[in-house]
C-alpha cells in the first residue's frame, strides 16, 4: 500500500505536517530537512557510491563517520534530484533526508532504517505483522523489558521514510507508540587531561570491569559541562592537617585562609607519621585541575585546610566552626566523629555547629557534612551486641553519632563501585545520602582497646574498589608516591559530597544551606541492595514510601542532577505549617486539536510563601495521548503537568508533586495570591474528552 496517497483516517493532518513532526519519548518535536545533505546506507561493502559523484550531480562524502551510513553533500537546487539517482541504483538499500529540530541548531540527526512499534496488549502477532507489513517493514526483534513493543526494518517496500512512518502508524489504534530511530552525534562531557583521572571510578566510568557496577560513579563530568568549581566557593576540609605543598593544591587563590589549631598558627602541614587523612580528604573534594595527578569533584574551587586539635572538647569544635564564619567558609567537610559508642553533642557543641549553618556565608549558612563512621552500626539506635573481644561490648547497645545527627548536618554513608553498601558503613534514620567509596570489614577505634574488628567477623568476600587520591608528598604516607588507591570509608565518601555540594554553589551561590541539603537529596540515585548485610543479616538497601532507605539515605549523589536543579530554580523545603486545599469540580468539554485549549481557574486569597505544592485533577479524553496539561501561576511562570506520554489511555485521575514534578519547585517561596490556571491542550485531531475536575493543594 503507498500511505501517501492513502486518507489519513479522517484526521486532516498535512502531508508537510506528517513529514515534520518527529515523535520522541512521547513528545512531538518540530524538524526540518538541511536543503543539501542526505544520508545512504549501502547493500555491499565500500565505497561504492564513487561512480554517483563523478556523474552530472556532484556529490561530495562529509567527514562525518555514521553508523552503517554515509554521509552525502551536494548543491542545495539538486538535493531531490540526487536522492532519486541513487535510490535508483541496486547498490544502494535505504537513502533519506538529513534533519535538524526547530530552534535547536545543535541536534542535527539521521534517520536509520528502523521503527520501534508498542502495540496495545490485545494485539497478537498476526496483526502486528499485518500493521508493519502494510508499511513496508519487517520484523527484527523485540524490546527488552518493554510489553508488546518491536523493532522493524524499513524495507524496499516502503514508499515513506520512518518520520513519516512513525507519525502515520501513531493513528492507528492497535498502536501505542510509534517512533523512527535516530542517529544523534554524541557530545563528549568534559574530562580532565589529569593523568590519573581513569582510575577515579568514583567520579565517571564507562564500565569494563568486574569491580564496577553500573552508573555506581556520581555522574560528575556532565556536571562539569555546567561548572568546574569557582574559587569564591571554599571547602574547609578540617582534618589531621592537609599537604599544601602538593601539587594538586596549587593554583592562583588556591589555598584560602589556613590555621593549625593544634600547631596554634596558621600552617596545618603533616607532622607526625599518621598525619595523612586530611589531605586524601582534600584531593577527593577538589584536587586542582593541572593536567597531572588527580583531580577533585569541585577542582575549581578552594581550599580552606583546617588542621583540628585531634580532641572535640567544647573549645575546639567552637574554634572551627567560627573560623569556618569568619573567613568564609562555604562547604565544611569533616570525615571524622568521636571514638565513642554513644556520643551526645555538648550544647556548645551543637551551638556552634548550628551557628555556621545559620550564619555562615553572610546568613545563607554553611553546608556542613559527616562522616557516619565506619563501624556497620547505627547513628542513632540500639543493637544486640554480642562476640566483641574482650566482651568490651555487649548485650542492649546504644549507639549515638551526635555530630552525624546534629539537624543541619549532612550524614554520610558509603556504597561501593559495585553501587552496594560498603560493609563497614554506619546507617540509620539519620542519614541524607551515601556516596562511592571501596569496601572492606567494619571497624572502629576505641581508646582503651585500640583498633578493633567489628564481630562477628565477615567470611564472604567483600569487592569493591579504592579510592585515588592525594597522598602526602615523599615516602611518607599512605603510599610511597605522592598519590594512593586505597584511600575509603565514609572518610572518603563524605568529602565526595562536599565537593559536589560546592559545585551546586557554584551554579547558585545564592542558595541556603538547607537548599543546597535538599538539592542533594531530591537528586540523588536510589541505590537498590537487596543483599543482607554480610555481618548482621539485616536487609535495609530499600526505600520506603518517602523513597528513604537507611542504608543510602536519600540515596547516592548525582552531581549532575544537583547541579542542573541548582541552576535552574531556586527551592525551599520548609515544612508547611498549615495547608489549604481548593478544588473546580466545574466540567470543561476539551476542544478538539485547539492551541489556546481551555483554562479552569481557583482563586486564592492567601498571602504566605508557599512551601509545598500538590496538583490533582481528572480527565476523561478518547486519546489521551492528544493532550498536554499546563500550571498557570498568578504572576503567569507555567509548569508542564503532564505532556503527551498517555497514549490511547482515557481516563486520568493523578496528583503531580514537588517529588513527581521537580519544575513545580519554581512555585516555592512566592506568594500564591491570585488566580491559578489550569491550561488543558488538545494537540492533534480526531479525539475528545473533558476536564472533570482539578484541585490545589498548598502547603504555607
Amino acid at each position: 500500500m503507498n500511505i501517501s496517497t492513502r486518507e489519513h483516517q479522517g484526521i486532516g493532518v498535512s502531508e508537510e505536517k506528517i513529514g515534520s513532526i518527529l515523535q520522541r519519548g512521547g513528545e512531538e518535536l518540530s524538524v526540518e530537512k538541511l536543503p543539501n545533505r542526505f544520508t545512504v546506507q549501502l547493500s555491499m561493502d565500500g565505497r561504492v557510491l564513487e561512480d554517483f559523484s563523478r556523474g552530472a550531480i556532484p556529490m561530495v562524502y562529509t567527514s562525518n563517520t555514521l553508523p552503517e551510513l554515509e554521509e552525502i553533500e551536494v548543491a542545495p537546487d539538486q538535493l531531490d534530484q540526487a536522492m532519486e539517482l541513487v535510490r535508483q541504483s541496486d547498490k544502494v538499500a535505504f537513502a533519506s533526508h538529513v534533519y535538524r529540530v526547530d530552534n535547536d541548531p545543535g541536534m542535527v540527526f539521521y534517520l536509520s532504517d528502523q521503527v520501534t512499534i508498542q502495540f496495545d496488549e490485545s494485539v497478537e502477532e498476526a496483526k502486528r505483522n499485518s500493521i508493519a507489513s502494510a508499511v513496508g517493514l519487517e520484523y527484527l526483534k523485540p524490546v527488552d523489558g518493554v510489553n508488546n513493543a518491536f523493532v522493524y526494518r524499513v524495507t524496499s517496500k516502503a514508499s515513506e521514510n520512518p518520520i513519516k512512518i512513525s507519525n502515520y502508524l501513531k493513528w492507528n489504534p492497535e498502536v501505542l507508540i510509534a517512533e523512527p530511530n535516530i542517529i544523534v552525534r554524541s557530545q563528549s562531557y568534559y574530562r580532565p587531561g589529569d593523568s590519573l583521572y581513569t582510575k577515579q571510578w568514583y567520579l565517571n566510568h564507562n564500565g569494563g570491569s568486574s569491580q564496577l557496577g553500573v552508573n555506581s560513579h556520581i555522574g560528575v563530568e556532565q556536571a562539569w559541562d555546567i561548572t568546574r568549581g569557582v574559587r569564591s566557593i571554599v571547602i574547609a576540609i578540617a582534618d589531621d592537617s592537609v599537604d599544601l605543598n602538593h601539587p594538586d593544591f596549587q593554583g592562583m587563590g588556591k589555598i584560602v585562609a589556613p590555621l593549625d589549631l593544634k600547631g596554634r598558627d596558621l600552617l596545618p602541614m603533616p607532622e607526625a607519621a599518621s598525619d595523612n587523612h586530611g589531605t586524601a580528604c582534600a584531593g577527593v573534594a577538589l584536587a586542582e585541575e593541572n593536567g597531572r595527578g588527580v583531580v577533585g569533584v569541585a577542582p575549581g574551587c578552594a581550599l580552606m585546610a583546617i588542621r583540628t586539635t585531634g580532641y572535640l572538647d567544647d573549645e575546639s569544635v567552637e574554634q572551627i566552626f567560627n573560623w569556618a564564619i569568619q573567613r568564609g567558609a562555604s562547604v565544611v567537610s569533616c570525615s571524622w566523629g568521636a571514638s565513642a559508642v554513644y556520643f551526645p553533642l555538648s550544647l556548645r557543641q551543637s551551638a556552634a555547629m548550628t551557628k555556621a549553618a545559620k550564619q555562615g556565608r553572610k546568613g545563607k549558612g554553611c553546608v556542613i557534612i559527616f562522616a557516619a563512621g565506619n563501624a556497620n552500626r547505627p547513628i542513632n539506635g540500639l543493637l544486640n551486641e554480642q562476640g566483641w573481644p574482650n566482651d568490651v561490648i555487649k548485650g542492649q547497645v546504644k549507639w549515638l553519632a551526635g555530630f552525624a545527627v546534629h539537624p543541619d548536618v549532612i550524614a554520610v554513608s558509603a556504597c561501593n563501585s559495585l553501587n552496594k553498601k560498603s560493609a563497614y558503613s554506619n546507617w540509620g534514620t539519620g542519614i541524607s545520602v551515601c556516596a562511592p567509596s571501596n569496601n572492606a570489614p567494619p571497624g572502629m577505634w576505641l581508646p582503651e582497646t585500640g583498633y578493633i574488628g567489628t564481630p562477628p567477623t565477615i567470611r564472604t568476600s567483600l569487592q569493591g574498589l579504592g579510592v585515588f587520591t592525594t597522598d602526602r608528598m615523599g615516602a611518607a604516607g599512605y603510599d610511597q608516591s605522592d598519590f594512593t588507591p586505597y584511600f575509603g570509608g565514609t572518610s572518603s565518601a563524605t568529602p565526595v559530597v562536599a565537593g559536589v555540594a560546592a559545585l551546586v554553589l557554584s551554579a547558585n551561590p545564592d542558595l541556603t544551606a538547607q537548599e543546597v541539603r535538599r538539592i542533594l537529596e531530591q537528586t540523588a540515585d536510589k541505590v537498590i541492595d537487596p543483599d543482607p548485610d554480610p555481618q548482621l543479616g539485616v536487609r535495609l538497601g530499600s526505600y520506603d514510601r518517602n523513597g528513604y532507605s537507611q542504608w543510602f539515605g536519600y540515596g547516592k549523589v548525582n552531581a549532575y542532577q544537583a547541579v542542573r536543579m541548582a541552576q535552574s530554580q531556586r527551592v525551599t523545603f520548609q515544612k508547611p505549617s498549615r495547608r489549604l486545599v481548593e478544588t473546580n469540580n466545574r466540567t470543561l468539554e476539551i476542544p478538539d486539536d485547539q492551541p489556546q485549549g481551555i483554562k479552569s481557574s481557583i482563586v486564592i486569597s492567601e498571602t504566605s510563601p508557599l512551601q509545598d505544592i500538590q496538583v490533582t485533577l481528572e480527565i476523561e479524553h478518547s486519546f489521551l495521548g492528544d493532550l498536554e496539561v499546563w500550571l498557570v501561576a498568578p504572576n503567569g511562570e507555567k509548569v508542564l503537568l503532564q505532556n503527551r506520554m498517555l497514549g490511547r489511555q482515557t481516563q486520568l485521575q493523578k496528583t503531580y508533586s514537588l517529588q513527581t514534578t521537580p519544575y513545580l519547585r519554581q512555585f516555592l517561596n512566592l506568594s500564591p495570591q491570585g488566580s491559578w490556571q489550569l491550561l488543558v491542550i488538545d494537540c492533534a485531531p480526531g479525539n475528545i474528552g473533558q476536564l472533570k475536575q482539578w484541585k490545589l493543594d498548598l502547603g504555607l
